[in-house]
């Protein structure tokens, strides 16, 4: 087999975190980062559950996240774990646990690898209406009461060996937070830290921060000031990344990838999740997406091509359809389809194959730098299928 073009390794430079084991999956500890979904059916509805659990895990998601509202949704995950074993597989499954919910958290630990909680919805406090301040003794009073309710969950975690996602959301920050620092990235920040410190307290570390928002500056912001307090604190935890509520379609897909790129691209996060207001199957391919252009994962064809212009030599539409829907099936290669020789070689210098404009009615085959062979135009999809082949990298499309 001829040696390839090599693509140069990302330049981003991950933050270090802490290894968080999730089941069979690990979060942070300079692992690549994880994929994540959840499923829209109720945890009651077990034979649904079990079948979106299935579908989202062969997709690549590679952790399920799956809403308890009750002691009833937290008994399902019994047989809901159970029937995939038996059916398909062991699955990496989280819990979200809201409101009161120490005893239903309890139960829920026993089936899951990880539990969420909201530090703003755990131990619901109902807000007064005419409440003009919060004294520092009620703001004490609260945060005991919050100890207590969370220490059995974090000694239960611990003990098992299962993890924990301290998940704080903009619009669901407690009464006193919001008194304390406002509607703010740093009262995110301080929710989040209340119970880290909880936790370190018991001697559990198997944490996985996340600090969402459905506006991308709060979101981005929120995250960074959080790093920054770990920083300054010594801690080292994996951050889960996510711009909630995010929508749908186009705009849904832009608003996400602003906020989980931009920390990514600077070394933040470990583990992501698109929130789209569409089937849960969609959001896997943009996490993809997303972590394929950052050069953090690679899982399929990258294509490269020119926008167009008036040098190019053929329908460069066209062609890169062809050659995207003759190649897609692969996975780990560059590809680039250039419409003419001004730019084309040394814009995909990278790129393992190359498919060249040229000449009017012929095209230029590539292996990386060096130039293979000239072709007529209309052979020129099948031409490159056989290079791939010839370089024993082909797989037929199943």
């Amino acid at each position: 087999m001829q040696t390839l073009a090599q693509t140069p390794d990302t330049i981003i430079k991950r933050r270090a975190t802490l290894p968080v084991k999730v089941g069979s999956v690990i979060i942070g500890g300079g692992h690549p980062v994880v994929v994540q979904s959840m499923i829209n059916e109720d945890t009651l509805d077990i034979s649904g559950s079990v079948s979106a659990i299935i579908r989202l895990h062969q997709l690549g998601c590679e952790i399920v996240r799956v809403t308890v509202p009750s002691m009833a949704h937290a008994k399902a995950l019994s047989e809901i774990n159970e029937r995939l074993i038996k059916k398909y597989q062991r699955v990496p499954l989280v819990a979200d646990v809201h409101h009161n919910g120490m005893k239903i958290a309890l139960e829920v630990a026993k089936h899951v690898d990880k539990v969420r909680i909201n530090p703003g919805l755990y131990v619901f406090e109902k807000p007064k209406a005419d409440r003009s301040e919060f004294t520092q003794s009620e703001f004490e009073e609260i945060g005991e009461k919050i100890r207590q309710t969370l220490e059995p969950l974090v000694i239960s975690l611990r003990d098992q060996g299962k993890a924990m996602r301290i998940g704080v959301n903009h619009g669901s920050l407690a009464e006193r937070m919001l008194f304390t620092y406002g509607d703010t990235p740093e009262g995110m920040v301080e929710s989040a830290l209340e119970v880290i410190r909880i936790c370190e307290s018991l001697d559990f570390h198997n944490i996985v921060i996340s600090m969402k928002a459905s506006r991308v500056p709060v979101m981005v912001a929120a995250n960074q000031l959080m790093v920054q307090k770990m920083d300054e604190l010594g801690m080292q935890y994996p951050l889960h990344l996510g711009v909630t509520e995010a929508g749908d379609g186009e705009y849904g897909r832009i608003k996400s990838t602003a906020g989980i790129a931009t920390l990514l691209a600077s070394g933040i996060g470990d583990t992501i999740r698109v929130s789209l207001t569409e089937a849960p199957e969609k959001e896997i391919p943009v996490c993809y997406g997303i972590l394929q252009a950052l050069g953090l994962r690679k899982t399929m064809v990258e294509y490269v091509a020119c926008p167009s212009c008036g040098r190019t030599l053929f329908n460069l539409e066209e062609v890169l359809h062809k050659v995207r829907e003759a190649t897609k099936h692969l996975t780990g290669l560059d590809i680039a389809v250039m419409g003419c020789i001004v730019n084309g070689p040394g814009e995909m210098a990278d790129a393992d194959y190359g498919y060249v404009g040229k000449q009017p009615g012929y095209i230029s085959l590539y292996r990386g730098r060096e130039e293979i062979k000239k072709v007529p135009q209309d052979d020129g999809v099948e031409e490159l299928i056989n290079l791939i082949k010839s370089d024993g990298l082909w797989v037929e499309p199943s």
